[in-house]
């Protein structure tokens, strides 16, 4: 009878152990070796990003939850102990006349300070782009404010809105208008703040708009025509407003982020006066916490404005993100 070369008791798997057959297999050594250098990779990833969660850590997160403990206590700045008084903050809230000036004023500036930065950015981003020389002389001009110093431009403003020595003001009396006390007048003093954060904002939304424009696909405005969209205006709301959702979306959110934590206009130009008329929440939370020490009730208040931004984030994100064309 013929002997099968190779087949004996050593190498029968049914006479060999599991084990003996495994590591004698090369395809279970491949796994090993693979969760090996996935395992140290991982490692490696770890290791290169502890420096951004300690940072991370030590700056938003602990500072977080410290306010979220603090808004719950009456600390004030140098008291040695400090009562759990629960939502007591919250209820005093409701009577202080100057939170509610805040909350009033501040979405009166958002409301009038959004739309038209937006809508007037916008424009000048189809103009620019439309034009054929200029592009980079305008958005340099138009983006200006946004990186000149806050301060030295609210003194200009200063000095342009002044009552009687201002430009703007003699300006009116040539042509036989009114003079208001732009910046000392409770009718038209958050007016002022509006048009000043108006004119901050929008060079920063034009050149968000512009890289939104550049990246429209030339040959939808060649297809839009072959359909019959012969004007600049029926290519506009069948290509661009489409094609510029996400871009809209986003501008919406940094602009109505950015008009609620309006602060250093306000503090350099008006204090929050006259008489609260143009007080807002971030001033009031600098008020309560680094005037009047009051760190507990300040830190509730912080905690009103972080619901108050989350909510209009997740709002616009939720309704708008529905409508959005992401091509």
């Amino acid at each position: 009878m013929a002997t099968v070369t190779g087949w004996g008791p050593a190498f029968c798997p049914w006479k060999t152990p599991m084990a003996d057959v495994a590591m004698q297999s090369p395809a279970v050594k491949a796994p090993t070796a693979r969760a090996r250098t996935l395992r140290g990779d991982a490692g490696i990833a770890w290791l290169l990003t502890l420096p951004a969660i300690l940072a991370y850590c030590a700056m938003i997160l602990l500072p977080l939850l410290a306010v979220l403990a603090l808004a719950f206590t009456d600390y004030e700045f140098g008291a040695r102990s400090f009562r759990w008084i629960g939502f007591g903050n919250f209820a005093d809230m409701l009577g202080d006349r100057t939170f509610s000036a805040s909350i009033r004023n501040t979405v009166v500036y958002c409301l009038f300070v959004a739309p038209l930065s937006i809508g007037i950015a916008l424009g000048l981003a189809v103009l620019i782009e439309a034009g054929a020389r200029g592009r980079a002389f305008w958005r340099a001009v138009f983006f200006l404010p946004v990186v000149s110093l806050t301060v030295a431009m609210a003194t200009a403003w200063q000095y342009l809105l002044h009552p009687s020595i201002g430009p703007l003001n003699a300006l009116l009396r040539v042509i036989g208008a009114g003079t208001p006390n732009w910046l000392g007048s409770s009718d038209w003093v958050i007016v002022s703040l509006g048009f000043i954060g108006v004119w901050e904002n929008v060079g920063f939304n034009l050149v968000l708009f512009l890289a939104g424009l550049t990246a429209i696909p030339r040959e939808l405005y060649a297809a839009s025509e072959i359909d019959g969209a012969r004007s600049g205006w029926s290519k506009f709301w069948l290509v661009t407003w489409p094609m510029l959702g996400p871009t809209m979306l986003f501008v919406i959110i940094i602009t109505m982020t950015r008009s609620i934590r309006v602060f250093d206009t306000v503090q350099t130009l008006t204090q929050g006066g006259p008489n609260n008329a143009s007080e807002v929440l971030l001033r009031t939370i600098y008020q309560e916490g680094f005037h009047y020490f009051r760190f507990g009730y300040s830190a509730a208040i912080t905690l009103v404005f972080l619901v108050i931004v989350l909510g209009l984030m997740l709002i616009q994100t939720r309704l708008i993100d529905r409508r959005v064309h992401y091509g």
